[in-house]
């Protein structure tokens, strides 16, 4: 059992369906492993009464450095990200649930420095990625040549900007929504291709505009997501995996990516003024 006076104190922004397991399990297995759940924040406060305790509950986002955090993890909008990521960083370790907001370069820059200059580190959870750590490895040896990504869904899993899919059926079947680089597909999509922007983080010498991605519709797909991931390195080399991750109709997130977040957050000790990969 861990002492008080080892504790993490994690904050949580954010009570959608991820955000709720991230407490839920905080509060049950938090005290063995070293967390205490310092506060819980998100845009409708009424949506926690009842539901967390309300000495957890933060009324004004703003407020944050008042309750002394070591982790603050975001699972709720890239937009919290822009406003309040430097803010963050500037107080403890900053775990980005929506990495899809770093697509924004200047944006990428400011957190990057600002994790260098308080010397926190800025983590982005590998969440659907498989075999994220490895593109890290072979991107950081210099032996990256290419990544591509192919995430398909059913319709109802996608949350899009504009009216891509505003005229689905369910006899539609297999189509294609876009191609491109993965710079373009964030604001696209922000809340379904996070798995490809933190694949782009792992990426770095490639980026954003470098990383190419794919999202698909696709009606057959009722019981869980598919994520294709595609990376070439030197002399031929190269490996494709497919992940199917359970999921539920209209889950932008699969069920698998719940416990990934979670030992996520377990990885986050402090890595120095840098980004890391968890």
């Amino acid at each position: 059992m861990a002492t008080s006076s080892s504790s993490q104190r994690i904050g949580v922004v954010g009570y959608g369906h991820l955000g709720q397991y991230l407490v839920e399990r905080i509060l049950k297995d938090g005290a063995a492993l070293g967390l205490t759940l310092a506060f819980v924040w998100n845009r409708n406060s009424d949506k926690l009464k009842g539901l967390v305790p309300d000495d957890l509950i933060l009324g004004d986002l703003s407020s944050f450095s008042d309750r002394r955090c070591d982790v603050i993890i975001e699972v709720c909008h890239p937009q919290i990200v822009k406003e309040f990521g430097f803010h963050f960083l500037s107080q403890s370790h900053f775990m980005v649930g929506s990495p899809s907001a770093l697509s924004d370069p200047s944006l990428n820059q400011k957190l990057h420095q600002a994790a260098q200059q308080s010397g926190r580190t800025l983590y982005i959870p590998s969440g659907a990625l498989w075999g994220g750590q490895d593109i890290q490895r072979l991107n950081d040896s210099g032996a990256l040549k290419a990544l591509f990504i192919r995430m398909s869904k059913h319709p109802s899993c996608f949350r899009l900007t504009g009216d891509v899919l505003s005229d689905w059926t369910e006899e539609e079947g297999r189509r294609v929504l876009f191609r491109g680089s993965v710079a373009e597909l964030c604001p696209l999509a922000p809340n379904n291709v996070n798995t490809m922007a933190a694949a782009a983080v792992a990426a770095g010498a490639l980026g954003f505009t470098g990383v190419q991605g794919e999202i698909v519709s696709d009606t057959a797909l009722s019981d869980y997501h598919v994520v294709e991931v595609e990376v070439t390195g030197p002399s031929g080399f190269s490996v494709h995996t497919v992940r199917r991750n359970p999921a539920r109709l209209g889950a932008v997130t699969g069920s698998a990516t719940y416990n990934s977040f979670w030992n996520s957050l377990l990885v986050c000790k402090g890595h120095g003024g840098r980004v890391y990969l968890c």
